[in-house]
């Protein structure tokens, strides 16, 4: 009896904690220019839907921009996967300033389940206790700061690789690739998460999960087609256009070897290229050598920083996804050092950067200081993974 009042008491005071900082975070967000971010685009695609308007049509999208006082207009569509735009339907039901704050709400409670979902992984409470610890050091994570200022997707994205983790853990792999299929939404970053999860899929003869990632894929291709049967061709023109605007100043291999080139074609994109294809096939020597000794949280701690430090396209606050291997990081060292110490160690170390990485992005108009969080993160991953016999069986399991 005293164990179970305990336990609920224990409940009510982390759920208090977590909407107590929930709350606090969306008053301060009240005061930002939702006008001009990211999530302006998002919901008004999905508002334009509801009013039977195309997001991909230039001239309603930009008359969209003047009805709702969006005076941020640097794309002439919408610049994301065109089935993106259904997941923003429900807000578009609301207004803009509401719509914006309902979207840090989703995208905070989402990262609570994800650390909590993660934690559980170990039977021990010890992890299990640092579920409040790890989401109050997030409001301080440059990623995540920056996701809620702009209202962008990285929540969503984590949650999708999440879902993917568990179906994958519960030998539900048809399924899981199904929903890891979801995350082409963001091709820049899903393409190659979806390249080097192919090749442990080929590793460990998962033709279930290739045949999941296929039937999602081909599907969001004709949800997309319902809508208008030529977006796909409008996308590719669209971020075509992004690109040639924002050379040079993301935190990945191809924006280094544009500043190490100058600027010049072809030495760039040779250069670019060479250097991400060499990450991407380490990357996939890795998980192909070592498929049946990690678990698919272990193979996607690598998959994720491996594929958005070799991607084209990349903003600090994509870097939200490293939340996954993050958790699996702090976790591991408290079960290996049986001390709190080092775990908090990384999590002040990460934050100091990935926030100093953000100002001066904030300052030079360029994310390039943001690659070194990628290689803390990705370096404890293999640090960690390394310093065990990696024939061990995982206690993650």
């Amino acid at each position: 009896m005293k164990n179970s009042i305990q336990k609920i008491a224990g409940i009510i005071i982390t759920l208090s904690l977590i909407g107590g900082m929930i709350f606090l975070r969306t008053q301060m967000s009240k005061t930002f220019d939702y006008q001009n971010s990211n999530f302006a685009f998002f919901w008004l695609s999905g508002r334009m839907i509801l009013q039977g308007e195309s997001p991909y049509n230039e001239t309603q999208y930009l008359a969209g921009h003047d009805t709702y006082g969006i005076k941020w207009r640097p794309n002439n569509i919408f610049p994301y996967p065109l089935p993106l735009a259904l997941i923003f339907i429900p807000l578009g039901l609301t207004s803009l300033a509401n719509a914006y704050i309902l979207w840090q709400v989703v995208s905070l409670v989402s990262i609570a389940l994800i650390i909590f979902t993660l934690l559980n992984h170990w039977k021990e409470s010890t992890q299990r206790r640092l579920l409040i610890p790890i989401f109050a050091f997030m409001f301080f994570f440059g990623p995540m700061y920056l996701t809620l200022f702009t209202g962008s997707i990285g929540a969503i994205a984590a949650l999708v690789i999440l879902v993917a983790i568990l179906l994958f853990e519960k030998d539900r792999s048809l399924l899981a690739g199904i929903v890891l299929s979801l995350i082409i939404l963001k091709p820049p970053q899903g393409l190659p998460i979806l390249l080097l999860a192919g090749i442990w899929f080929l590793a460990r003869r998962d033709w279930k999960a290739i045949l999941g990632v296929a039937i999602g894929g081909v599907s969001l291709l004709f949800i997309g087609m319902i809508q208008d049967p030529l977006w796909a061709i409008k996308f590719l023109g669209a971020s075509q256009a992004v690109m040639d605007r924002t050379q040079g100043i993301h935190s990945n291999v191809w924006a280094f070897a544009y500043l190490a080139c100058k600027g010049a074609s072809p030495c760039s994109t040779l250069l670019g290229g060479t250097l991400g294809l060499i990450l991407l096939g380490l990357g996939g020597f890795f998980l192909w050598q070592h498929q049946a000794k990690v678990t698919a949280w272990e193979a996607f701690n690598v998959i994720i920083p491996i594929a958005f430090v070799s991607t084209i396209y990349l903003w600090a606050y994509d870097q939200l996804t490293y939340i996954i291997p993050i958790v699996w990081i702090i976790g591991t060292l408290v079960e290996r050092t049986k001390s709190y110490i080092h775990a908090f160690l990384f999590l002040i170390v990460l934050d100091v950067f990935s926030f100093y990485a953000l100002v001066q992005q904030a300052s030079t108009d360029k994310d390039l200081w943001s690659f070194g969080t990628t290689v803390i993160v990705l370096g404890m991953v293999l640090g960690l993974l390394y310093l065990k016999p990696i024939d061990k069986p995982s206690p993650l399991a």
